[in-house]
């Protein structure tokens, strides 16, 4: 059973979520979005991106609602063609964290091949020092397109949350998950100690990571019905991307419709009267990052 949550007081068939809202402050169009969302109920946790230009923004926010359970959710990678984004700490090219237009890399792949786990380490921990400067209680750290998670990237992420006492979402992974992502023998084997290792220093490993899928923006409260009836006991990152419908929204992002049909969806009575009668436990991080600094 998940250690933090035999600590918070949940049983070994529990379901319990951690309904999360991405990319907050990547444009303005996410801002209305999640502030909306927490008001509506359904949404227990979100996670800024510092680097964005609208993060300030969101950050007013936070400080507004100085309950809200806001995390890091940390950037190493600036996905769309016309809207772009970089480092805080670094534009030293030997850092590998910029492409050639100057900005992070589109994609994991090539910041994999490219960055100094040094320098990802100096850049993840500028992007919580930005946020706790800016007056957001950081909730918990998570990673925008997973870019972190990377054997090479990794350990810093972790190390970070550990030094800072904040959960960080990382899935918990078996030998056959591993080989799912071409990690096997040594490698896979160096990496089940470290996950054991690190669950054993505090950390939290959530037992599944489930996401709205951006492409099909059609049907989304059925949709939404569908992936939380596969909620498996223990503990579910549950993740939707949502927004306003805003023409900088449909300028900057391809799947701006499976960004608004999160937001509608999620806004809606019926998924909220659905998640209440289903048995699913909604819980935030803020739970989870006070039980760990508890010790």
């Amino acid at each position: 059973m998940n250690p933090f949550l035999k600590r918070l007081g949940f049983g070994p068939a529990d379901r319990v979520v951690i309904i999360h809202a991405d990319d907050f402050g990547m444009c303005q169009a996410t801002i209305p979005a999640v502030a909306q969302l927490f008001d509506a109920g359904l949404l227990s946790s979100a996670a800024i991106m510092l680097p964005c230009p609208w993060s300030l923004a969101a950050a007013d926010y936070c400080r507004a609602h100085p309950l809200a359970d806001v995390g890091v959710h940390t950037t190493l990678t600036a996905e769309w063609s016309h809207y772009r984004w970089g480092p805080l700490s670094s534009r030293d090219p030997a850092a590998g964290l910029l492409d050639a237009e100057g900005y992070f890399p589109h994609g994991c792949e090539e910041l994999w091949n490219q960055a100094d786990p040094a320098a990802v380490a100096g850049e993840i921990a500028a992007q919580l020092d930005r946020a706790l400067a800016l007056g957001i209680d950081a909730t918990h750290l998570d990673s925008h397109m997973g870019a972190v998670f990377d054997l090479r990237l990794l350990p810093s992420y972790l190390a970070l949350g550990l030094a800072h006492k904040l959960p960080t979402m990382f899935p918990r992974m078996d030998a056959a998950q591993l080989r799912e992502r071409g990690i096997a023998g040594a490698a896979a084997a160096a990496f089940l100690d470290q996950q054991a290792t690190i669950e054993d220093q505090g950390a939290l490993l959530v037992d599944a990571i489930i996401g709205m899928p951006l492409e099909r923006p059609d049907g989304r409260i059925a949709e939404a019905k569908r992936l939380l009836a596969t909620v498996p006991a223990g503990l579910t990152h549950f993740i939707l991307h949502p927004a306003v419908d805003t023409p900088e929204l449909r300028a900057l992002a391809p799947d701006w419709k499976g960004r608004v049909a999160d937001y509608e969806a999620f806004c809606s009575t019926e998924l909220r009267e659905y998640v209440r009668s289903s048995g699913i436990q909604v819980i935030g991080y803020r739970e989870i990052r006070e039980e760990m600094r508890k010790g």
